[in-house]
């Protein structure tokens, strides 16, 4: 009894994913990347206790461009996962559980982490 005419499941070019399921994706992915962030972070410090040889390196790697993107999309992570971190806040005291409300959260946590994000690389 089987119909192998049917799909097994929506194909992705069918199926829209909803950006609360995007954002939940996307915190997830960010609390990673704020955790191997630490690694960097753990380098910064040691550089700072072995000298200022080793200090100068490490800031002249991380004046790079691809040290730049690492450090501004560290700080996008963090403000990201901060606002959706605050969203999920909410939800616990059992408010903005309407689609229309969570899809208004979920579009405010984005601009809000993108802009702080650029606030921070702008005014530093």
């Amino acid at each position: 009894m089987s119909n192998t005419e049917r799909p097994l499941s929506p194909h992705l070019t069918i199926y829209r994913w909803p950006i609360t399921m995007t954002l939940s994706i996307l915190h997830r992915a960010t609390g990673v990347a704020m955790t191997a962030g630490l690694v960097v972070l753990a380098a910064w410090l040691v550089s700072a206790a072995s000298g200022s040889g080793d200090y100068d390196q490490f800031v002249t790697l991380m004046s790079t461009l691809a040290g730049r993107l690492l450090l501004v999309g560290r700080s996008f992570a963090f403000f990201f996962h901060l606002a959706n971190g605050i969203r999920h806040f909410v939800w616990d005291t059992g408010r903005g559980f309407e689609k229309r409300q969570a899809n208004a959260s979920a579009w405010f946590v984005l601009v809000t982490a993108v802009l702080a994000t650029v606030l921070l690389w702008v005014l530093a």
